[in-house]
């Protein structure tokens, strides 16, 4: 996946289909939304809460696509070369978590 790509994408759609972007706040709260459909899903198929029938059908994959959607509108709208941010952010945890991950008993 490019993140450059996907926010010309994004912001492309909402050119043609949105007719403008919500703004920072309303995003923001779409995002929260977005982010507990994905943990209402990942808590009933995957954790100990059992699964309402209503829920048996949501696509966790769609779910997380609406995240990605939601987080690309902000980048878009607040000028963020999401793409640079996360290449830079993967750099230093390469640097910073080099060997942490395979140090910690916890994991083995």
């Amino acid at each position: 996946m490019n993140l450059k790509n996907s926010q010309l994408d994004v912001d492309n759609w909402i050119k043609e289909h949105g007719v403008r972007y919500f703004n920072e706040l309303t995003n923001m709260a779409q995002l929260t939304e977005e982010v507990g459909e994905v943990a209402r899903i990942i808590a009933r198929r995957y954790g100990e809460q059992s699964e309402k029938e209503s829920d048996k059908n949501k696509d966790l994959g769609e779910e997380l696509a609406d995240v990605v959607f939601v987080v690309l509108c902000l980048a878009n709208q607040t000028g963020i070369d999401l793409q640079a941010a996360f290449d830079k952010k993967m750099d230093a945890k390469s640097i910073r978590d080099k060997d942490r991950h395979k140090n910690n008993d916890k994991l083995k």
